[in-house]
């Protein structure tokens, strides 16, 4: 018998990895992410943070990742007090980051953190390593929305991504500190390709998986979201028409 291919080694980051999980309402995901996340950062960094951006949620979150980071010190919370959308939570994460690279990944256990092996070879080449869902797991009518927002924003932006809101993508930190962050809600993805592009910065993009959802209730697919994206986007799009990066965050 042939053995089996042995699994390709682990390419460990540089520097320090803070991972943003915003949560909301994922009392019944939070405490397991978590735990799958303490399990595997120290694999790719000797030095790591996990900053859980509870935005308003009515349920448990924010106790149980209380009681998290009472446990173990690489658990940090961020708390809004109200919902204040995706994007505030992403920008709440990114401004108490101290990590050299940092990542971002929804909390609703449908990314598996142990495909960061995927995106961590091609860390210290390119600023950004973005991953793409290679199957999603979304019903039929978020998967329609999600081609027809992508192509709006190749013509809009000229940003070209394969999967512009997939929620597992790698930063250079400091590109994400000393960048300007004002969409509060699920545009925050465009708003930061686009201001990255306009700073040279190097991209590259990768395959990874999407699994169902198993608890929790999904909410970026209603239509008040998706009105609310499609007018945030045209606004965008009205901002960045004079966007120029200051000289220090263009490469």
């Amino acid at each position: 018998m042939i053995p089996p291919n042995p699994a390709p080694p682990v390419s460990r980051l540089s520097g320090s990895l803070s991972l943003v999980l915003p949560a909301y309402n994922e009392e019944a995901n939070i405490e397991v992410v978590v735990q799958e996340s303490l399990a595997t950062l120290p694999m790719f960094a000797s030095d790591f943070e996990i900053i859980v951006v509870n935005d308003g949620s009515r349920d448990r979150t924010a106790e149980i990742v209380t009681l998290l980071a009472t446990d173990d010190r690489h658990v940090r919370l961020v708390n809004h007090a109200r919902n204040r959308g995706y994007g505030a939570a992403l920008i709440s994460g990114f401004r108490a980051s101290r990590g050299d690279f940092i990542m971002f990944m929804d909390a609703d256990r449908q990314f598996d953190v142990r495909e960061l092996r995927l995106l961590t070879p091609f860390a210290d080449e390119y600023d950004i390593v973005a991953g793409f869902r290679m199957e999603r797991s979304d019903p039929i009518h978020r998967r329609i929305f999600a081609e027809l927002f992508n192509v709006s924003v190749r013509v809009l932006f000229g940003v070209h991504l394969r999967d512009i809101d997939c929620a597992f993508k790698l930063f250079r930190g400091d590109l994400l500190r000393e960048m300007s962050l004002s969409a509060p809600g699920a545009l925050i993805n465009t708003e930061i390709q686009a201001k990255a592009r306009r700073q040279g910065a190097r991209l590259q993009q990768v395959g990874v998986h999407h699994y169902p959802r198993l608890a929790g209730e999904a909410t970026g697919g209603s239509p008040r979201v998706i009105l609310r994206a499609v007018g945030e986007t045209l606004a965008l799009w009205w901002r960045m028409r004079g966007y120029r990066p200051d000289a220090r965050a263009r490469r």
